[in-house]
Formats: C-alpha cells, structure tokens, sequence
C-alpha cells in the first residue's frame, strides 16, 4: 500500500501573526495547525492583516500543508436558553466565517454546545437552528461539529446526536464532523482496543464521509468516564501504540490532525515525530 502523508499539528497561537504560527508549524515538523481566529474566551476580534493572511496561504502552499483548523471560542454556546447567550454565538460565528474567507477552503471547528437543562432534543435543534441561519452558500469554509466527551449538559457525547444535528442541516456540503480520540473515550467508544469497530459505528451512524479533521489527544481518564482531559501522547489510558494506530489509520488519510495536549511547540513536535513513527 502506498505510504500516506500524515497532516500533523498542533493549536498554535496567532497573536504574533499567521504567518508568524505557519513559520513555528514548520520548524517542528508540522504540515498543518490549528489556531483562533479571535480571543478563545470571547469577546471582540482583532483584524486580520490581508498581507499576513496571504502570505500565509503561500507558505502553506509551497510546503505541502495539508487543510489547516480554524476553532471557534470555547464560551460559544449555540444551544443556550439564554436569548443573549445565543446572540453573542450568532455574531460571533457569522463574523468569523466571513473572516475565514482570508483563508480559502478551510475547516472551522466548533463545539456543539450545551442544553443546560433543557433537554438533548431541544439542545440539538437550537444548535442546528442557529446553523441553518449562519451558513451560505457562498462560503468556502466547512463547519466542523466536535465529537464530545458526553460531560454534564453538552450535546455531541453520542454518534447518534451528531448525526441527528448534521442531518437537520439545510447545507449539507457545508458540514462536516472533527472527531477527538480523548472525547470518544470519554464517551465510551474504545478507540484504545477497538479502533476498527468505533469507526465502523461511526460510518454506520453518521458517515466517514463526514469526517474533514481530527484532534489526537491521549486521555487521562479511563474509557467512559465522560471526562475531558487531555494528556500527552503516550502519558494518558489511550496510550502510544493506539494513537500511532489512529495517526496511520486508512480512515483518516488526508485528514488534519491536530495535538491538543498540554505541551507547548517544541514538546509537540516530540510528540509529531512519536506518532509518525510506525
């Protein structure tokens, strides 16, 4: 079989400029990243520079980058019951996927939120409400949905609920799934013991033909605890040979994969050359 070009990464701040995070990207072995596109708390967005924007996208060209991963704010909750709440999702999605137009034919990833009380069924349909009222048309950018960890009042802990929030979509080539290991075994799915078979509900249930990205995270809690935590590659109860398996997996090809686990830079390009070892 023909070796495939593994997309790896990590988040990477872009408070020094874009093309100042492609530059720390490169010099740790990384062929793609994750970053912000304003505050990950909130709040207002800086401008984006044009000039820093483009001279990103060249740099990510001639390096053979693969899709890079937008995250929108973690105080984004597109289900709240709270009309300000919702308010301030609206804005702030619609405001950052125009921005994402800076860098054409990426993916945005957000968390799906969570119902606080009113239900599943009521938190699936006012976050496929609020998609349905942002997305067009004309937009380059692919909407990710996150598979959760299942924890307290958050939505996205079951392949089930995925699917039944992408399927209330209206633009359905505008919507895509970003699958998190350490948030699938905190949800029950053994991607330790069982990767084939975890993707294999998944395809059944929502479809591989969703998936457009990846956050390879070890977990430091035990499979099912419904605990969102992440731990370093090989350090947490997922372990090193199951996320090198993840890392290598066919289902996966092409795909960004992204290192969100508590290391800075230079830590995760350890981590980088760990998981494209076979």
């Amino acid at each position: 079989m023909e070796e495939q070009t593994l997309y790896l990464g990590c988040h990477l701040s872009n408070a020094k400029g874009y093309l100042a995070a492609g530059r720390v990207a490169l010099s740790i072995g990384a062929n793609t990243f994750q970053f912000f596109t304003r505050n990950p708390r909130g709040g207002s967005m800086k401008a984006i520079d044009p000039a820093d924007a483009q001279a990103l996208n060249a740099l990510c060209r001639e390096n053979g980058f693969g899709t890079l991963v937008a995250h929108a704010p973690y105080t984004l909750n597109p289900c709240s019951a709270d009309p300000k709440v919702r308010d301030f999702a609206y804005r702030c999605l619609s405001e950052d996927i125009e921005r994402m137009e800076y860098f054409p034919n990426q993916v945005y990833n957000l968390h799906p939120g969570s119902h606080v009380g009113q239900g599943i069924a009521a938190g699936i349909r006012l976050t496929t409400e609020l998609l349905n009222d942002i997305l067009t048309k004309e937009q380059s950018t692919t909407v990710l949905i996150e598979t959760m960890s299942g924890g307290g009042s958050e939505i996205g802990g079951r392949f089930e609920q995925i699917a039944e929030l992408i399927a209330g979509v209206k633009l359905q080539e505008k919507i895509g799934v970003c699958l998190d290991t350490c948030h699938v075994f905190a949800a029950g799915y053994d991607v330790r013991n069982d990767l084939d078979g975890v993707l294999e509900q998944f395809d059944r249930i929502v479809g591989l033909r969703r998936l457009r990205a990846l956050h390879l995270n070890d977990s430091l809690f035990d499979i099912g605890g419904g605990k969102d935590r992440h731990a370093r590659i090989g350090e947490g109860f997922i372990g090193l040979s199951a996320m090198r398996a993840a890392a290598h997996h066919e289902a996966f090809r092409g795909l960004p994969m992204i290192l969100e686990t508590p290391n800075e830079p230079p830590e995760h390009g350890d981590e980088i050359r760990l998981l494209r070892e076979r």
